[in-house]
């Protein structure tokens, strides 16, 4: 992907350089509300799944400067790109990006020796293939999924996870009951579920799951969060996400 098929700004408030495509796929607010729920502290490793350009990552790393972190996507452009918003954050020695599926079988290489992760994260492909498709091949392939795809991320990522490490999702409100069956397949429990209302007592259309590996089933819903206030703009606790790092927790 040359420099010219590409837009440079920011994320957190100017806190981190990033570039992403001009055109095709570009990062929402998801991955910056995915990576301030992730429980990670200390030294701890985490693994996101279908990480685009890295605004996850990223995100993490500037909330958590102690963590390390490790990206999978099957786009070889958009990890690369990854790989150049890291190095010019001047964070290679915490995160990196490998393109790759992360349905196949785990990589042997370095950061993916076989040594587990602590915490998972990822914001899946959901569209369904009968839906109306984006014209643009990286979009399409960033939201077009098949009806067992979710199952299969949160599959291969338990593989990937220590046991009571987390994984968190960020996910269309309808997908809720798809996802907490593949989880209950894949081993994890404890679920925590926190609605993103778009406005003050309108439905929910995305929400943020967070679940750990090998714990008994259960789950439980948070109060949630309020994005945008009724005269337009971020409430006051997304701004405190969005543009300064806060944390969202979920436990």
């Amino acid at each position: 992907m040359s420099e010219a098929a590409e837009t440079t700004g920011s994320l957190l408030g100017g806190r981190i350089v990033y570039s992403q495509p001009r055109a095709g796929f570009r990062s929402g607010i998801e991955p910056v509300l995915l990576a301030a729920a992730v429980p990670a502290r200390g030294q701890e490793r985490v693994i996101e799944a279908g990480c685009g350009a890295g605004a996850g990552l990223l995100c993490l790393a500037a909330r958590l400067p102690g963590i390390g972190g490790h990206g999978i996507e099957r786009d070889p452009a958009l990890a690369a790109l990854a790989a150049r918003n890291i190095a010019a954050n001047g964070w290679t020695a915490r995160l990196s990006v490998a393109a790759g599926d992360i349905t196949a079988p785990p990589v042997t290489t370095p950061p993916m020796d076989g040594a587990l992760f602590d915490h998972a994260c990822a914001n899946p492909p959901w569209h369904d293939r009968a839906a109306t498709p984006s014209p643009h091949p990286a979009r399409r392939a960033a939201k077009i999924a098949d009806a067992d795809l979710l199952a299969q991320w949160v599959a291969a990522l338990a593989l990937r996870l220590r046991r009571r490490g987390s994984l968190t999702l960020i996910l269309p409100a309808g997908q809720l009951g798809r996802a907490l069956a593949a989880a209950g397949a894949a081993g994890f429990g404890a679920a925590s579920l926190l609605p993103l209302w778009p406005r003050a007592g309108r439905p929910a259309r995305l929400i943020l799951l967070q679940m750990l590996k090998g714990a008994p089933a259960g789950e439980r819903v948070l109060p949630g969060l309020v994005l945008h206030g009724e005269a337009g703009g971020f409430t006051e606790a997304a701004e405190a996400i969005l543009r300064n790092g806060a944390g969202l927790p979920l436990r």
